[in-house]
């Protein structure tokens, strides 16, 4: 049986900034040996090029190293997945989860957050935008599922990975090996790496069938309606940490999913909140979460249409600020709108990840003894 979870959500002062992290872990909320997963946001580019990233995660481990016994290596082991742009809104924050003695968690037989994590096998630069990629990662999602003692996809309500995307080097050493990749540009790369993990998560979760290659970022009807898939360049496989729920581990915290029908889909968000478990009124208000939230995780994606709700929009079209840029702060005013807090975690490029135009919604609530 897997161990009881505690999660926490803690702002970053600036990209290098783990202070918060250190003070909980002070305060005997948290063991830094039990940190086993951080999700956040840093306020970078959200690009190729984005090293906010690689200063956060520095710094996060830095403090799991110096607070608790164990080594740099045994840290670089733990998941830490970190999406880049705090657009709009947004603020930089990291969610951080850690496990629980059982007998200093809260007892109940009802579901629970349970958390569980993998590491793929190495991915080449060729795999990615193909099937041996999603083979890959659905292979490791079902590891991270076991871990967390998750046995029926249905309980499962969020699946965070972090994907190498395509470089200049790696397309440089997929040519010298003889192979090609999926795309030569370096920027479009990171859709196609988050796009190809989500067909490999709902693979794992039986949500699709094995996709032909052709398949991969031409059918939008291919999707998952719990993935969240961010890529970089500072890992070479897929990172996977699965939420769910398991009965009888015990702990104040439970996660629910929805999706977003568009980027204006405020109730899917309410709708993921009530699916954890939290009780609202017809017509809810931020006031309402009575502080019960910790957070909610969403991707967001401009349709392919050009539209939203019939109206045209120029974000496909602006050749001066980004569509990536443009989507997220958007879907994060949407967000922070219903939560009433702009901490909240939206990741852009969600091709397979819920409906086009729109994207998957996690959240985790606090339910209390």
């Amino acid at each position: 049986m897997p161990e009881p979870i505690e999660v926490r959500k803690v702002p970053l002062q600036h990209v290098s900034d783990a202070s918060e992290l250190a003070k909980l872990i002070d305060a005997g909320v948290l063991q830094a040996d039990r940190v086993i997963a951080v999700i956040g946001k840093t306020e970078g580019n959200g690009g190729v090029n984005d090293y906010t990233r690689i200063l956060a995660d520095r710094a996060f481990r830095e403090v799991l190293v110096a607070k608790g016994s164990r080594d740099a290596a045994a840290v670089a082991q733990v998941p830490i997945v970190w999406s880049g742009g705090t657009d709009g809104v947004i603020s930089p924050h990291a969610t951080v989860f850690a496990t629980k003695p059982a007998e200093a968690a809260e007892r109940t037989d009802e579901p629970r957050l349970s958390i569980g994590f993998a590491m793929s096998e190495p991915l080449l630069p060729e795999d990615i935008g193909r099937t041996a990629m999603v083979t890959k990662v659905a292979a490791a999602v079902r590891l991270a599922m076991a871990q967390a003692g998750i046995t029926d996809p249905a309980d499962v309500h969020y699946v965070q990975t972090k994907t190498p995307l395509l470089t200049i080097h790696t397309i440089r050493d997929a040519k010298r090996r003889g192979q090609t990749v999926w795309t030569e540009n370096t920027g479009e790369s990171m859709d196609v790496s988050n796009g190809t993990a989500a067909l490999g998560i709902a693979v794992a979760l039986g949500e699709v069938e094995m996709p032909a290659d052709a398949d991969i970022m031409r059918d939008r009807e291919l999707c998952s309606s719990v993935a969240s898939c961010s890529s970089g360049v500072e890992l070479d496989r897929a990172q996977v940490v699965v939420a769910g729920n398991v009965r009888g581990i015990g702990g104040r915290y439970r996660i629910g999913h929805s999706v977003m029908r568009d980027a204006l889909d405020a109730d899917g968000i309410w709708a993921a909140i009530r699916n954890a478990g939290l009780a609202l009124p017809d017509r809810p208000h931020p006031d309402d979460l009575a502080g019960r939230l910790v957070n909610v995780f969403l991707k967001c994606e401009a349709s392919q249409d050009g539209q939203v709700r019939g109206w045209r929009n120029a974000m496909l079209d602006d050749s001066d600020v980004h569509w990536h840029r443009q989507i997220k702060a958007c879907v994060g005013g949407v967000a922070s709108a219903v939560t009433g807090d702009p901490a909240v975690f939206v990741s852009v490029s969600a091709a397979h990840q819920g409906p086009d135009g729109g994207g998957p919604v996690a959240a985790i609530v606090d339910l209390g003894g």
